[in-house]
């Protein structure tokens, strides 16, 4: 049985090869032709990572074998590329929680935040909210890189970690019970969770380094072109802007925030790992409810 991936204590990733440069057999194997190849080899890539991304970003069972081994940077930086998609997958779950709490059986708006945002946590496995939770700790010993990074690989949260995590959850929580309460809290939830894990594929854009040789960070840095998180943010943007102009407020504020907080991991900690990356998801999604709640 695979264990599940853990953003702070992880394994070492091994880079394996390419595994979209073998040869496809079977009835829909593609001709003779270069152009057939390598259509069918990039049709393979995208959705092997699309389902990498649900399994580093989420408890969701898929069906299929085991994998054949640790995946490849490429399949990493597809995953990374979908995961503003499984952002949507998240907060469609969670709006559904919010929206069947409160609309139907009048549980209140704080009850249905509250129960929202265990559902992010729950679908998550609690991985974001660990990572959180080890940042805030090694950032704040005020150590050397290498120091910070032995406090973020500990099992155990100091008391940083701990104030990080109760703050971050209660200002998700109130903020969606007002977004609620001003009757755009399905919408909110949803808008944030695509926040959030937009928030990595910028990360982990080219020219971020990794902070460590090893681990979630070291797999995906720098595996997705510039031009991709440009093109998602715009579409996300767009996307915000059929609705009003604060969820396109509350959308750039998420970003703006992930994009300073990778800037103060790469200038204290050398670069991004797996704890920095659930953590920029946790602080965008928070941002961006922030933004949400204000009428």
């Amino acid at each position: 049985m695979r264990k599940p991936f853990s953003y702070g204590r992880n394994q070492p990733f091994r880079v394996a090869p390419d595994p979209f440069a073998r040869t496809i057999r079977g009835p829909f194997a593609p001709g003779p032709g270069r152009l057939g190849r390598v259509t069918v080899r990039w049709v393979a890539m995208f959705w092997a990572g699309l389902r990498l991304a649900v399994t580093l970003l989420t408890a969701i069972p898929l069906p299929g074998g085991k994998a054949d081994g640790p995946p490849s940077r490429q399949a990493a930086g597809a995953a990374m590329t979908w995961a503003p998609v499984v952002g949507l997958l998240l907060g469609a779950a969670a709006a559904l929680v919010l929206y069947v709490f409160q609309r139907c059986w009048h549980a209140g708006p704080l009850l249905g935040a509250t129960l929202a945002v265990i559902v992010l946590a729950a679908l998550t496995r609690g991985l974001h909210l660990d990572g959180l939770a080890d940042l805030a700790d090694g950032l704040g010993s005020r150590r050397p890189p290498d120091q910070a990074l032995d406090i973020m690989r500990r099992s155990d949260i100091g008391p940083f970690g701990v104030a990080a995590l109760v703050l971050t959850l209660l200002l998700q929580v109130t903020a969606l019970t007002q977004a609620d309460a001003l009757g755009r809290g399905v919408t909110s939830v949803i808008a944030a969770a695509i926040t959030g894990r937009l928030a990595l594929t910028l990360a982990c854009r080219h020219g971020v380094p990794a902070a460590r040789g090893e681990g979630l960070g070291a797999l995906v840095a720098g595996t997705v072109h510039p031009a991709i998180p440009a093109v998602l943010a715009v579409a996300a943007l767009v996307g915000a802007a059929a609705f009003s102009l604060i969820f396109v407020l509350a959308v750039t504020a998420g970003l703006a925030a992930s994009l300073a907080v990778t800037w103060l991991a790469v200038r204290r900690l050398g670069g991004i790992t797996g704890d920095v990356l659930g953590a920029l998801a946790e602080i965008a999604t928070a941002v961006c409810l922030l933004v949400l709640a204000l009428s």
